[in-house]
């Protein structure tokens, strides 16, 4: 059923009750949590999207100073990708009913997680430890307050993982199971997009000219 669907069911009327009747109750609910799932992600890539924008517009002034270029932020991408791409094992082996490979995927998708976690505050303690560092240079404030907000919802991430986790442990309805791997695996995605967005545009070289056109800036 499409949002469109949803918004125009009438629940008093017979028909609607006939068609309710065909989901079970999880069924319905799983359905309303992945749509307030896209609600959030509409919501965090709104909130980025403006940081982005707010980055651009100070890059316009004469006396910006990027960033310096880290390599271990580059480490910390490939650790996120793989992040994903474990999640993505894992919703597909529960789809296959491969437990024990889906256990195995869900692990590494939440360790990779941590790994990328530990990277990012070894990433800010390495930028404190330059010369070149002086939290009131915008650039610099600016890094971590997006790598931080980016954390942020990363640890809330794990927070539903670790939830997830713990049914896929008690022998709960492999359908919720299944469910809560999914919408994890949508959070892990959507973050991961972000990250490659913000660190491609922001954090990997000199773009410039790149990030105030696609801000309207220039």
């Amino acid at each position: 059923m499409g949002i469109f669907q949803t918004l125009r069911a009438q629940p008093w009327s017979v028909e609607q009750a006939k068609l309710d009747n065909l989901y079970a109750g999880r069924s319905s609910t799983a359905y309303a949590k992945k749509i307030a799932l896209r609600v959030f992600l509409g919501v965090v890539a709104v909130l980025f999207t403006l940081m982005l924008i707010a980055y651009a517009g100070r890059m316009g002034y004469e006396d910006w100073r990027p960033v310096p270029q880290l390599q271990l932020l580059w480490i910390n991408t490939v650790v996120l990708v793989l992040s994903s791409l474990s999640m993505q094992w894992a919703q597909y082996s529960v789809r296959h009913r491969k437990m024990d490979a889906m256990r195995i995927g869900l692990l590494l998708g939440g360790a990779l997680t941590i790994v990328f976690l530990f990277g990012q505050v070894l990433a800010w303690r390495q930028l404190s430890t330059m010369v070149y560092f002086d939290i009131t240079i915008p650039a610099i404030g600016f890094f971590y307050m997006i790598t931080g907000v980016h954390c942020l919802h990363m640890v809330g991430g794990l927070i539903a993982w670790s939830r997830t986790a713990s049914k896929v442990w008690s022998k709960v309805d492999i359908a919720k199971v299944q469910n809560s791997i999914e919408l994890c695996t949508t959070y892990w995605h959507f973050l991961l997009l972000v990250w490659l967005v913000l660190f491609g545009l922001l954090f990997a070289g000199d773009n410039l000219d790149l990030v105030l056109k696609l801000c309207g800036i220039r």
